[in-house]
């Protein structure tokens, strides 16, 4: 008997008109589709005509529904694996059915189609720079420091919920300086919003505008030809040191005015100040 095929299928992000004509014969065709939720995936299939069985498959049943369905699989079934937005797999479930798709010699057959990611990108001033994909940075404030220090001279691209971004905007300028960034927001949706502008002006744009739904945030990396003049860092430094500012608040300071790293500041400042 032959194995049946997993097709990795993107669905739109918002507007149900963004999906190709390939994942729709696709989602008509298989005999099942592996999805996060039922109810959101009905929405889309209503809208198409498409009358192939659902099967819940989310985060915290991963690991038991990808044993069954890998079984079906080897009974030669066709599977469709769809999240609930976008593309299966970038911050979604799906891991594990890969995983043990490639253990069972089964083919994964990804389609291409909508993503958050690429589409903000495309649409942002930073488009054409490198970038790196982080998912959801991390809540705690050393966990995050550790990622933006590591992916400062870069584009850095992140999920991030409304109830978070300015505090996640407040940490970016404190711990790499002010520098632009874009905030896409209900990307495709009717109330889309995207909006590139320093951090400061962000901050105070949404702590006056409270965001709502799904965000894709860029944090523009350093301009590769800026060059920082150690000499009169030390000597910006020292002045701030004699007026009576201590490590931490000068080189949050100087960060700020040369939109440096802080850490680099301030470990430069310890030096400095050490002789």
């Amino acid at each position: 008997m032959n194995k049946g095929k997993l097709y990795i299928c993107p669905t739109p992000v918002g507007n149900l008109e963004d999906i190709t004509l390939r994942v729709i014969r696709t989602l008509k065709e298989v005999d099942l589709i592996a999805c996060e939720d039922t109810r959101i995936t009905q929405k889309l299939l209503n809208h198409y005509d498409i009358n192939t069985k659902l099967i819940s498959y989310h985060k915290f049943s991963e690991k038991q529904k990808s044993s069954y369905l890998i079984g079906l699989l080897n009974e030669g079934k066709d599977i469709a694996l769809v999240s609930d937005a976008g593309t299966p797999l970038i911050s979604d479930p799906g891991g594990e059915l890969i995983k043990q798709a490639y253990q069972n010699q089964i083919q994964a057959i990804p389609l291409p189609g909508a993503n958050s990611v690429i589409t903000a990108l495309s649409a942002s001033y930073a488009g054409q720079m490198p970038f790196v994909f982080v998912g959801f940075l991390p809540k705690t404030q050393k966990e995050k420091e550790k990622v933006l220090v590591k992916y400062a001279g870069i584009n850095i691209v992140a999920f991030e919920s409304p109830n978070r971004l300015v505090k996640t905007l407040e940490d970016t300028l404190e711990i790499i300086g002010n520098r632009h960034a874009s905030v896409a927001r209900e990307l495709t949706k009717v109330y889309e919003e995207i909006k590139r502008d320093s951090l400061e002006n962000l901050i105070n744009y949404y702590s006056q505008n409270p965001p709502r739904g799904e965000i894709v945030l860029i944090i523009e990396g350093r301009e590769p030809e800026k060059v920082f003049d150690k000499q009169e860092l030390e000597e910006k430094i020292m002045v701030l040191s004699r007026a009576g500012y201590g490590v931490k608040e000068l080189s949050k300071i100087i960060s700020l005015l040369y939109g440096g790293v802080k850490k680099e500041i301030y470990e430069l400042a310890v030096e400095v100040l050490e002789k």
